[in-house]
């Protein structure tokens, strides 16, 4: 069955941004779910962004895989057949006229009277996507001068593996680093060790030249764009350590850089006010976000 028919298409281009719930493409303006969805009531939902570069999807199977996890993780279904969700993930690409940019979706348990213990009926998923542009420049330019980080102590919950809509912990810390004038808050869990950014992965560049970021486990998310950095810096022969690192070590780091799915591999220049190498990104930030645009390159599917 095609997008056209399964979706509910008229063949009008909507006017203006465009979003998806539950079936149907509406105007973003418009676009809602019932006030008992539990994601309204509970943050009970898991989200994933993909990225658009040069007009292609960019590492989509990584990404929902990711989200296959995360709604399994918590006992949840699936909304639709991955399939399906990859021609809905095009057709909102398509409708918004998205060439770089993001796709987010949106997985809650849908709307139930409100009842803390999770619903024994067994209801469809609310499925929700919309579609945003970014500016290129504006990344590359971020890239380019590099950014600063604050650290803050990591509130969140003990699944981070999981992605989870309850970003409440998160977002304070990114308005802190919004207010302290930074980019990005490191957030160090209760043993003194940093864990991830406030939407981002961390890595560091250690004295003896090893790239330094922490292993997988439940403190933080398995980043796909982690996951490609570290397949990238194995091909070109980079030195690569999965451990734990303190904020001391990363102040003394010769480089320090993040990673996210809109962001790529960028170089960090300054945490908590002191300046990390010479202030300016360094050569294996820079190396790893050319290899990584390379490998998106080569890996991006057409829309």
């Amino acid at each position: 069955m095609s997008a056209k028919t399964f979706h509910g298409w008229s063949g009008k281009m909507p006017q203006g941004r465009v979003a998806y719930v539950n079936g149907r493409y509406v105007p973003h303006a418009q676009a809602g779910v019932h006030i008992e969805d539990r994601a309204v009531q509970f943050a009970d939902g898991i989200y994933e962004v993909v990225g658009v570069i040069g007009g292609k999807i960019f590492d989509e199977e990584h990404h929902l895989d990711r989200l296959v996890r995360s709604v399994g993780e918590i006992g949840m279904a699936m909304p639709m057949e991955r399939d399906a969700l990859k021609l809905v993930v095009r057709e909102m690409a398509r409708r918004n006229r998205v060439r770089d940019g993001l796709i987010y979706m949106q997985v809650t348990r849908g709307a139930y009277r409100r009842d803390h213990a999770v619903p024994l009926a067994s209801e469809r998923p609310t499925l929700i996507m919309t579609a945003r542009s970014m500016n290129p420049a504006q990344l590359a330019q971020r890239r380019e001068q590099g950014v600063k980080v604050i650290t803050r102590p990591d509130e969140r919950w003990t699944r981070c593996d999981i992605k989870s809509t309850a970003l409440l912990p998160n977002i304070l810390a990114k308005t802190a680093a919004r207010d302290a004038g930074a980019f990005e808050a490191w957030l160090i869990d209760r043993d003194g060790f940093i864990t991830e950014g406030s939407s981002t992965s961390a890595w560091i560049v250690d004295k003896d030249g090893n790239i330094v970021t922490r292993d997988l486990s439940n403190a933080i998310l398995p980043g796909v764009t982690r996951r490609e950095i570290l397949d990238a810096a194995a091909e070109a022969q980079i030195s690569i350590v999965e451990r734990r690192f303190t904020p001391a070590e990363a102040l003394l780091a010769k480089e320090a850089f993040m990673s996210a799915a809109t962001l790529g591999a960028t170089a960090i220049i300054s945490i908590d006010g002191h300046t990390i190498g010479d202030g300016k990104p360094g050569p294996i930030a820079r190396r790893l976000q050319e290899l990584y645009a390379r490998r998106a390159g080569k890996l991006a599917s057409a829309t």
